[in-house]
């Protein structure tokens, strides 16, 4: 104990003023030396890239109006409307028919699930037998499929992927080429809903039909529930919605299956607000996290609901954040650096899915696939054919605004700006190439959520990215009262 606590109250009190103005003289230097330094312009290993163009802010800064409203929160719910009504990639699970038909299953599945008629290849790089390929035929077990079946609902209870075929067998085009692995699909996240239309034959997998994709997924992730609960978990409030690249619930060995659980960006979680101050959840108390109602699996396979902790330290929002263009830049560099991840795999994302889960974030629905997204008749498209003029592609690219997305085959990049006439882009990409000083195409392998110029980035050999352009989509207001189907 001091000496000043052993001193009468009065002297106590004649010594306070003194002691905060010093806290006040040191804190604005403390502070200052806690913010960051801003990043020197050093060149990078990357064509056109310095260390300050790796900053969000540094993109942000140049935007002449970054808070402005992109679109408002009911822009936002007739552009969801309008992409639900228009876009042939996006499905209404609550509008199958119950029971379900089996020209209809078999369809479904038979879309997704053709068999491979080319090489493919293992982790070892030797070519999978025609064997195993044909299991996977019958694993799907078409000829189960009964004549009618009742329509079943359920919620996913973990990050999980989706596969072309009820299999964990990572197949790939060539040997050693082992990151994009062709069966692998999609991914699905916690509170998604789903429709269950099939089971595999073994009865490990389900072929399920989400809001965006139709894949098999692990039976073991989905939980079975009455069709009112499993579809009234998203429209449940209050909530908060995961705002960082990921964030987890806390460590739990008391419930293990919502503990430290992935939940990326833009999902959604309804709160717990009826949950007693004082009273611990899963053995922890909860004034310095979020209640979270979460979905599970009970030991039969059915959906019930458990409370898991979100610490208030990590990166969450009281509510879908405000679609601007520099929150649409801060949300894109949460994943910067982050390792490319075809389909969702390695926990994480691709090119299409980066976009997504951004958008995710301010309540916007876009389709998961880059083919669909580019084509989306619920956006404002520019649209390029093959033989359009150089002229006509650099017009469009010097008028680009941060947030807009620009497609070329297979591949979909967010636009953060321009800088020394040139246009720069951030997307998750696996390649990356240009050329170099010598004239030599350098092959990058940025494998990751990455910054480039756009124009100098090589598509092939010979032409360029802006070459190659087949869209620009962009969000554009709606009017919810008049909105029309396109």
């Amino acid at each position: 104990m001091s000496a000043l606590s052993h001193a009468p109250a009065a002297r106590r009190r004649a010594h306070l003023p003194r002691a905060w103005l010093l806290l006040a003289a040191l804190l604005p230097a403390t502070l200052a030396a806690r913010e960051p330094a801003p990043a020197p312009a050093t060149p990078t290993a990357v064509v056109g890239v310095t260390l300050a163009d790796l900053a969000p802010e540094h993109w942000i800064a140049q935007l002449p109006d970054p808070d402005a409203l992109v679109l408002d929160r009911a822009q936002i719910e007739a552009q969801n409307a309008r992409m639900r009504a228009g876009d042939p990639s996006i499905h209404d699970i609550a509008a199958l028919p119950d029971p379900l038909p089996r020209a209809l299953v078999r369809e479904r599945v038979e879309a997704l699930s053709a068999a491979p008629t080319r090489t493919l290849y293992d982790v070892h790089g030797k070519a999978v037998p025609r064997r195993e390929l044909d299991a996977l035929q019958r694993a799907i077990a078409l000829d189960a499929i009964p004549a009618s079946q009742p329509l079943r609902f359920g919620l996913v209870v973990h990050r999980a992927a989706l596969r072309a075929f009820p299999t964990s067998l990572r197949v790939f085009s060539s040997p050693g080429d082992t990151d994009i692995d062709r069966f692998q699909e999609s991914a699905l996240f916690p509170g998604d809903a789903v429709a269950v239309l099939h089971r595999s034959r073994d009865g490990q997998w389900l072929f399920v039909a989400s809001e965006r994709y139709e894949a098999w997924i692990e039976t073991r992730h989905v939980a079975i529930g009455e069709r009112e609960a499993v579809l009234g978990y998203a429209k449940r409030a209050p909530y908060i919605v995961v705002t960082g690249a990921t964030v987890r619930t806390a460590y739990t060995p008391e419930e293990p299956r919502v503990s430290a659980l992935q939940l990326d960006m833009g999902l959604r979680l309804p709160l717990r607000s009826d949950w007693p101050a004082d009273q611990r959840v899963n053995g922890q108390h909860p004034y310095a996290s979020h209640v979270v109602d979460l979905p599970v699996r009970d030991a039969n396979g059915r959906l019930e609901f458990v409370p898991a902790l979100v610490p208030r330290s990590a990166d969450v929002a009281d509510d879908y954040l405000p679609l601007t263009r520099a929150n649409l830049i801060r949300q894109a560099f949460k994943f910067l650096g982050e390792r490319y991840g075809w389909g969702h795999s390695y926990d994480a994302r691709d090119c299409s899915g980066f976009v997504s889960e951004i958008y995710r974030s301010f309540g916007v629905l876009v389709p998961r696939n880059t083919r669909d997204q580019a084509v989306s008749p619920a956006l404002d498209r520019i649209a390029f054919e093959r033989g359009d003029s150089r002229d006509r592609r650099m017009e469009a690219v010097r008028g680009l605004q941060a947030g807009d997305l620009v497609y070329i085959p297979g591949h979909v990049m967010v636009a953060i700006g321009h800088q020394d006439g040139i246009a720069y882009m951030i997307h998750d990409t696996n390649g990356g190439s240009w050329l170099s000083a010598d004239g030599q195409r350098v092959r990058a392998g940025l494998n990751g959520v990455s910054v480039t110029p756009l124009e100098p980035m090589l598509f092939g050999d010979e032409e360029t990215y802006v070459d190659r352009i087949t869209s620009i989509q962009r969000m554009r207001p709606v009017n919810p009262e008049t909105q029309a189907s396109p």
